[in-house]
């Protein structure tokens, strides 16, 4: 089964941008909206629109709050999250390819979130 973002939920997961070294994903969703499980390698995320969300991997929770313009590292993660606030999230996700860690084992603040 893929844990690919593009194809778990593809309607909110687009490919804009790949090559041999980067793939850029456009997010968006819409207040209430919940993603399945899926994973990310390392990645840089951009935030075009503030939002506030709920990280999910297995028993560990966390919520997040960012404003519009924010840019942030993430480590290689599987999770799952949903829009808790009162705001769509159109977000921009720059992955790296090879070399990057394996994702995080699910159940660690080290595995969720921005860091």
């Amino acid at each position: 089964m893929s844990l690919d973002p593009a194809v778990t939920n593809p309607e909110r997961y687009t490919v804009i941008f790949e090559n041999e070294k980067v793939r850029v994903l456009e997010y968006k969703d819409t207040p209430g909206d919940e993603t399945t499980p899926h994973e990310h390698p390392d990645s840089v995320m951009y935030t075009l629109s503030s939002f506030h969300r709920r990280l999910m991997s297995g028993d560990f929770q966390m919520e997040v709050e960012l404003e519009q313009g924010t840019v942030v590292w993430l480590p290689a993660q599987e999770h799952h999250a949903k829009n808790i606030g009162d705001t769509d999230t159109h977000v921009i996700f720059v992955e790296l390819k090879g070399g990057g860690s394996a994702p995080a084992p699910a159940g660690g603040p080290a595995s969720l979130g921005p860091q």
